[in-house]
């Protein structure tokens, strides 16, 4: 592994980890007081942490990935839209079936739909 990848690894995790922070927290705001449903709830704070996620991987963690065609835009929220289906999934799976309470199931769910969007949208992002 290059040098270069690995600041790569390490600016996406970072990154992930602050789109993380953001859909945990606004998983919990709008569940806990805002009364909605937990996988309604979900589907919300997913899909602004993966707008945050594109802006801040176009900027900050693909080099060389700043001027995005619309094609290259498409297939990133393409490829978070199926993460967002992984997610859901997972939520039901670890909530209803497994019966984990709804803040530990994201827990999981993300772990798993991370090692989808790094594949993915580093492939995308990349060109």
């Amino acid at each position: 592994m290059t040098h270069e990848r690995l600041m790569e690894i390490i600016r996406f995790c970072f990154v992930g980890g602050v789109s993380f922070l953001i859909d945990y927290s606004l998983l919990y705001a709008l569940t806990e007081f805002a009364g909605i449903y937990y996988l309604y709830s979900s589907a919300i704070s997913f899909s602004v942490s993966v707008i945050f996620n594109y802006w801040l991987c176009i900027a900050y963690v693909f080099k060389g990935a700043k001027k995005q065609t619309p094609r290259q835009a498409m297939f990133f929220f393409v490829t978070g839209a199926i993460g967002l289906v992984l997610n859901q999934f997972c939520m039901w799976l670890f909530v209803a079936i497994v019966g984990l309470h709804y803040m530990l199931a994201k827990i999981f769910a993300t772990a798993i739909v991370t090692v989808w969007n790094y594949v993915t949208k580093r492939k995308v992002v990349r060109g």
